[in-house]
């Protein structure tokens, strides 16, 4: 991460052209070459952040970012509300549609031609070069582009083996038709697997020039399109907050944008509105859901004086609050720069197909120049030198290593959803391999994310079907999430509850009314005391022990008599304890972490089998960020599994992000992986798929690169002909493809 020095600036900026992983590492370097400057440049949401010092304007970085060979600039300003609704796509990514589309439709007749003797009629060749010539060409554009802009900075990438591959098996075709004997009327392509010598000029390999553009172009294009979602968590951030707000202006209401608010305003906000932005209650009492950004899973009760937080939910009674932060100064907005700042902090993952052609292009290259300058050294005919110079190249272009991560991937995600896990692209997966510490949030991930009645306490002489009969149907007026547990559960327990007569809510301690003709009260001890009523030691025992384990203790009393007390809390999932066990197979640490009390904490961790010392507590959005960081401090690679707004930026800034996919957009668009099922157990099998995954493109990656160097010797001999070229490098993508789809018979751990 960037630390910006005392009298220095910071600026971000959007970087264009990049092609591969290896791209942002060369922006970076240069960038960091420069005196004063200090720059990190990710290559999944295509920005640089850069520190630098006094005296170093915005414009020498963009030129140092040009004069490398990309774009460089700063971001728009962020468009009004009406205006981010629907997002046109990217010009970038609709001319790649059109070069994929044009590829495909072209090179398909190409291939099958050449492959099937029966289509091979007179001048079939010459037909295949005038529908090849516009995917050597215009499709494969961006190819020739990035190898150029590679080569002018001593550089090899995918990009050039990809560039130097077909346009050499599309130049010797050009020159096999017009200046050898592959142009005859007649000319077959035999299904001769003999190994001999050829001089090649009656050789043409547009099927591999044409075929292998189309493979490579479907690649990049999926990407593109998964990369466009990059900046999505922040929107699903900044769309959570309230568009309209009733302003309170001259005693009368007046419904405005939530951009007219300003600091001081003071406006409305009724039972079950979002506050529309950071303020302080001047008026009225209620309950507020902030679980969304605390994780808080009891709702907060407030009353004149306490602070609120914009984007939360008010639960209860009617509010005035005076705003005190709006716009880019509220705790929203601040967490989804701090989403932002954990995403582009991230290492930009180097793709491990690039990681090899850096080696292995510059190889195939000498190895094609020495092939040229040995047979010509031996006094060789210059056609059967270059034949053999060029054998070399065109057996590395490589089909089955542009094969081997798509394919993977597209089996293992495919599978993944059919499971119920969304993997997001290849970085994920060395993530996975690595992560040996899990942090669990609690609420919503390992709970259930909703208040339950977990346990009804009675005095001996009272029925608990009386309890729940009275107090459910007390509580079944009231908004409170907590009163409404209560209602839920009678009504599932006893079914019709009966309607209650003078019901009053008593701000602050719970509700009163009639039922039955019986006088019920329902709520905290202090409601009780009001009325000089006294809990019984039974009961007093049992409610220290519920508020001990952090749990909500609630009253119930009728008739002048205290009667029972209710446990409400965040009831635990029933799959959790077995998905601890599974994480724990996996050899990670589990880390429970909450915004909750730290009772409450510690029993939910007993119950699921996490230990106390693995217990983080009372822990506020912004220190959930500081508790990954520490723990990747220590030197941990961490997951991180959780459903909140609060949980996004942690799930950016960890190694691993899992998002159960029942939580809000913000957290599923920030993590890695996403669940789409609340069950936690699915975090462990999507670590297993992923880890899987990673091994299937291991394994794609070295059979197909153990083909490419089986051939080229044979290539820098002489010896190999058209078709076990061909037949080579179909094997081997065949190899790739079968290796791939054994993925699809992944089980979860419960099948």
């Amino acid at each position: 991460m960037i630390t910006t020095a005392p009298g220095a600036s910071e600026v971000e900026l959007v970087i264009g052209g990049m092609t591969c992983a290896s791209c942002a590492a060369r922006i970076e370097k240069k960038l960091n070459r420069m005196d004063g400057v200090e720059a990190t440049v990710n290559y999944a949401t295509e920005k640089a952040k850069v520190a630098f010092r006094d005296g170093i304007a915005v414009a020498d970085l963009i030129a140092t970012v040009e004069a490398t060979g990309y774009t460089a600039q700063e971001p728009a300003p962020p468009a009004p509300e009406s205006d981010v609704e629907e997002t046109p796509e990217p010009e970038e990514l609709r001319l790649l549609r059109q070069r994929l589309t044009t590829a495909v439709v072209l090179a398909v007749p190409v291939i099958l031609m050449a492959m099937v003797p029966a289509l091979q009629f007179d001048y079939w060749q010459w037909l295949s070069l005038t529908l090849a010539a516009p995917v050597v060409t215009y499709a494969a554009w961006p190819f020739h582009r990035a190898a150029w802009t590679n080569a002018r900075h001593g550089a090899a990438t995918m990009d050039t083996l990809i560039s130097v591959g077909t346009s050499a098996a599309f130049l010797w075709s050009v020159w096999a038709l017009f200046r050898g004997t592959a142009g005859m009327p007649g000319m077959k392509h035999p299904f001769e697997l003999t190994i001999a010598r050829s001089d090649g000029s009656g050789n043409i390999y547009l099927e591999a020039a044409a075929g292998v553009t189309a493979f490579i172009l479907a690649g990049r294009y999926f990407e593109a399109r998964a990369k466009r979602k990059a900046g999505a968590a922040l929107k699903a951030l900044l769309e959570l907050g309230a568009k309209e707000v009733t302003l309170l202006r001259g005693g009368r209401e007046q419904l405005v944008p939530i951009a007219e608010l300003k600091v001081g305003d003071r406006f409305l906000v009724r039972p079950g509105e979002k506050i529309a932005t950071d303020g302080t209650v001047v008026d009225g009492s209620s309950a507020v859901d902030a679980s969304m950004l605390t994780g808080e899973s009891v709702p907060v009760e407030v009353s004149v004086g306490d602070p609120v937080t914009g984007a939360t939910l008010n639960a209860g009674g009617r509010l005035i609050v005076e705003a005190s932060r709006v716009g880019a100064d509220t705790q929203l907005a601040r967490m989804a720069r701090m989403v932002e700042d954990a995403q582009n902090g991230k290492a930009a993952a180097q793709r491990l197909a690039d990681r090899i052609s850096g080696v292995f292009v510059p190889v195939v290259l000498a190895l094609a120049v020495a092939t040229l300058g040995f047979w010509l050294g031996n006094g060789a005919e210059l056609t059967a030198a270059f034949t053999a110079a060029v054998a070399v190249l065109i057996i590395a272009c490589p089909c089955a290593l542009g094969l081997a991560t798509p394919t993977a991937l597209m089996v293992g995600t495919g599978r993944g959803a059919q499971l119920g896990i969304l993997i997001k692209g290849p970085e994920v997966l060395e993530s996975t391999r690595k992560a040996d510490t899990v942090v669990l949030d609690k609420t919503g991930t390992v709970t259930t994310g909703r208040m339950t009645l977990l346990a009804v306490h009675t005095t001996e002489a009272t029925d608990e079907t009386d309890v729940l009969r009275l107090a459910g149907a007390l509580e079944h007026s009231s908004e409170h999430p907590v009163a409404q547990a209560v209602a839920a559960a009678a009504a599932d327990r006893i079914g019709a509850l009966p309607a209650p007569e003078d019901f009053a809510n008593v701000p602050g301690l719970g509700v009163q009314g009639v039922v039955d003709g019986h006088a019920v009260l329902v709520g905290r001890e202090q409601l009780l005391t009001e009325w000089a009523m006294v809990l019984p030691s039974d009961l007093q025992l049992a409610k220290n022990a519920a508020e001990s384990a952090g749990r909500t203790a609630i009253v119930v009393a009728w008739d002048g008599e205290a009667r029972a007390v209710l446990e409400v809390a965040d009831a635990v999932k029933e799959t959790s304890p077995e998905a601890v066990r599974r994480l724990r197979a996996l050899g990670l640490t589990p880390v429970l972490l909450t915004g909750d009390n730290r009772a409450a904490a510690e029993a939910v961790a007993a119950e699921v089998g996490i230990e106390p010392e693995q217990v983080i507590a009372e822990v506020l959005p912004q220190d959930k960020v500081d508790v990954v960081k520490r723990l990747q401090g220590e030197g941990r690679s961490v997951a991180m599994v959780g459903d909140g707004v609060n949980d996004a930026a942690a799930l950016a800034q960890a190694d691993l992000g899992l998002a159960m996919g029942t939580g809000t957009d913000a957290a599923i668009e920030a993590g890695d992986l996403t669940l789409v099922r609340g069950d936690l157990r699915v975090a462990a099998d999507a670590i297993r798929l992923a880890r899987r995954t990673l091994g299937t493109i291991r394994s794609n990656l070295f059979w197909a690169f153990a083909y490419n160097v089986a051939a080229l010797p044979l290539a820098a001999a002489g010896l190999l002909n058209p078709m076990i070229a061909g037949a080579a490098m179909a094997f081997s993508s065949v190899f790739v493809v079968g290796n791939s789809l054994r993925l699809r018979g992944f089980r979860t751990a419960d099948r």
